[in-house]
């Protein structure tokens, strides 16, 4: 086995099959991960990737070491609906000079781009080493990195795109093994953009790469007129901007293997002239919610903030690291049903492994071998979490109870879990008490117990009691994983 793999195998939708992982550069591993698109907050199925991935991070910093990966995750902020909103809220300053486009759409994608950041960051992820704006990466830059206009232009110059009706197309005709990735067939595709696009392709499947806009759309000057991207072209502007033409590793959810993934490759490929986009191509599976496609219309439809801050889902929040601990426990390219269930056993679990973890007063210097080895299997964290139980089973044991509460709070601290103290608000806790206690005396004991509960899952444990004196009920507290 090659020192460069480091044991690692990772299952590529690309080939369909496990591979063992040798980088291109071992002193420089790339990763890139479709970030969100900041149009409003992010939803749940947002959180999976971001999770993933960042654990996936996590590892290749353990085996290459933290300064050798280069982890790049963009933001999309190019959109039409996003578009109209900049034109809609300040045209008027755009039409007189005062701001650009650019700064427009930064403007009202700035408070959806802040909570995204507050979101991923309190689900445990790590940051990624760049995240560039779609918005950034249009038109030519000054330091010379790539751009969508360039792009284009050199797909019109090697014969795979074409001007007709305003826009200019990919030709997926030109390019034999198109498909490869999702393993449909030339006649099977469709156009895929988020723009739309119509009946001037030379085939079904040609998709846009540039869209005029009207003097009353917002857009940016070309050689093909004044107007804005199609979607999939600024992945490819993005990553060979950071990673090169060609890198390790392309991620994202499965929903993006077609069309987003697809033409990628197929832009960068036939732009570059290269075998491959990405030697790599990894997808985590789909997440439903309480058993039902998550969607608006059947009121399923959740973003992270909501059940990071509001009692929307299940009637309660919900820690970040419980949310990620119930997105690990499924495998990442299963399926994930993400239910109220779900979250309270990962909220069990998680106390559990803290409590053997406090045993120990610091953190073992070495990762357990196993955790290591289960997670250099595709990710393996249902394999890697028994390993963590079995650790907190032993942290109980006088005769090596210590080595392994280090051990285990190494590895909840490298899988992105708080192995700190607690930290608690004791005016709130004081006033969560009252309440709950005016709630017993209104004999109202389903709210009682709902405070209660809600006070231990933040690691507070509530004692009863009576005053000797008085016989009055008292309530005291200590923190308790």
């Amino acid at each position: 086995m090659s020192d460069a793999s480091k044991g690692l195998s990772l299952y590529n939708t690309l080939t369909r099959t496990k591979e063992r992982f040798v980088p291109i550069d071992p002193h420089n591993v790339r990763m890139y991960v479709c970030g969100p698109t900041v149009y409003d907050f992010a939803h749940i199925g947002n959180a999976r990737p971001a999770i993933v991935f960042d654990v996936l991070f996590r590892l290749l910093r353990h085996l290459y070491g933290e300064s050798h990966v280069t982890y790049v995750r963009n933001i999309t902020d190019v959109d039409d609906k996003i578009n109209a909103r900049a034109l809609r809220d300040f045209g008027g300053e755009i039409a007189a000079g005062k701001l650009s486009l650019n700064d427009a759409i930064r403007k009202v994608t700035e408070k959806t781009a802040d909570q995204y950041h507050k979101d991923v960051a309190a689900l445990g992820c790590l940051e990624p080493t760049y995240e560039p704006r779609a918005t950034e990466f249009v038109a030519p830059r000054a330091d010379g990195k790539a751009d969508m206009l360039s792009l284009i232009r050199q797909l019109i110059e090697r014969g795979h795109a074409y001007v007709a009706g305003g826009e200019v197309l990919f030709d997926t005709a030109s390019m034999p093994d198109y498909g490869e990735l999702s393993k449909r067939n030339l006649d099977e595709q469709q156009a895929g953009a988020r723009i739309a696009v119509d009946a001037h392709k030379k085939n079904p499947g040609d998709f846009v790469l540039w869209k005029l806009s009207s003097p009353e759309e917002p857009g940016w000057e070309s050689p093909w007129g004044r107007g804005r991207p199609g979607w999939h072209i600024e992945c490819s502007a993005m990553s060979a901007a950071y990673l090169g033409e060609v890198f390790d590793i392309h991620g994202g959810g499965l929903d993006l293997i077609f069309p987003h993934h697809e033409n990628e490759i197929a832009q960068s490929r036939c732009a570059h002239g290269t075998k491959v986009m990405a030697n790599v191509w990894m997808h985590n599976g789909f997440l439903q919610v309480e058993g039902q496609k998550m969607s608006k219309s059947l009121g399923n439809f959740f973003s992270i903030h909501e059940l990071l801050e509001t009692s929307t889902f299940g009637g309660r929040t919900w820690p970040g690291e419980v949310l990620r601990l119930a997105m690990l426990m499924t495998h990442y390219r299963e399926p994930i049903d993400f239910s109220v269930r779900k979250l309270e056993e990962a909220e069990n679990t998680l106390r559990k492994w803290k409590r053997a973890a406090d045993l120990a007063p610091a953190a073992a210097k070495e990762l357990p071998a196993e955790v290591v080895e289960a997670l250099s299997d595709d990710l393996a964290t249902y394999t890697a979490f028994q390993r963590l139980t079995q650790l907190a089973g032993e942290a109980v044991d006088a005769g090596a109870g210590e080595k392994a509460a280090a051990s285990l709070k190494a590895a909840l601290a490298f899988l992105g879990f708080d192995t700190g103290a607690a930290k608690v608000d004791e005016d709130a806790i004081g006033k969560a008490i009252a309440k709950r206690l005016e709630f017993i005396a209104a004999k109202n004991w389903a709210e009682g117990d709902r405070i209660r509960d809600e006070l231990l899952a933040q690691g507070v444990q509530l004692k009863d009691g009576k005053d000797p004196a008085t016989g009055e009920r008292v309530t005291t507290w200590e923190i308790k994983r």
